[in-house]
């Protein structure tokens, strides 16, 4: 599987999403995505109860621990590569959490448009 280059949104190098647990596709902990990521895990958001809840309620239940799957499950104040079109789904529903530019790969714009990330950003002063 080939990486597409780890470039963020605004055009810079692409940022440590999350460790702890670790995160991405190639859980590398970096939003970084290839042609096989049909879910463009790309978004790097700030888990809140509130959207776990929200996720949880649209059958993808992320806060359960999956230990056979190396799965922690995750809890609020986490950051984790999310699907572009789920961060979507959720800003339209009015669920969405905060994302981190910085840490977002480019191939997320093909889903949400820039100035909707701008406006749940985590990491613009």
């Amino acid at each position: 599987m080939d990486k597409v280059e780890s470039i963020n949104v605004l055009g810079e190098p692409l940022g440590l999403c999350g460790d702890d647990p670790v995160t991405g596709f190639f859980r590398d902990g970096m939003c970084n995505t290839c042609e096989e990521d049909a879910g463009s895990h790309t978004v790097c958001i700030e888990v809140t109860t509130r959207f776990l809840e929200y996720s949880r309620f649209k059958g993808n239940d992320l806060s359960t621990p999956m230990p056979e799957f190396g799965f922690p499950g995750l809890r609020e104040g986490d950051r984790w590569c999310l699907c572009a079109a789920r961060w979507m789904q959720a800003y339209q529903d009015k669920a969405a959490p905060r994302v981190f530019l910085m840490r977002t790969h480019k191939r997320a714009l093909e889903a949400v448009p820039l100035d909707i990330l701008k406006k749940f950003a985590a990491d613009l002063n």
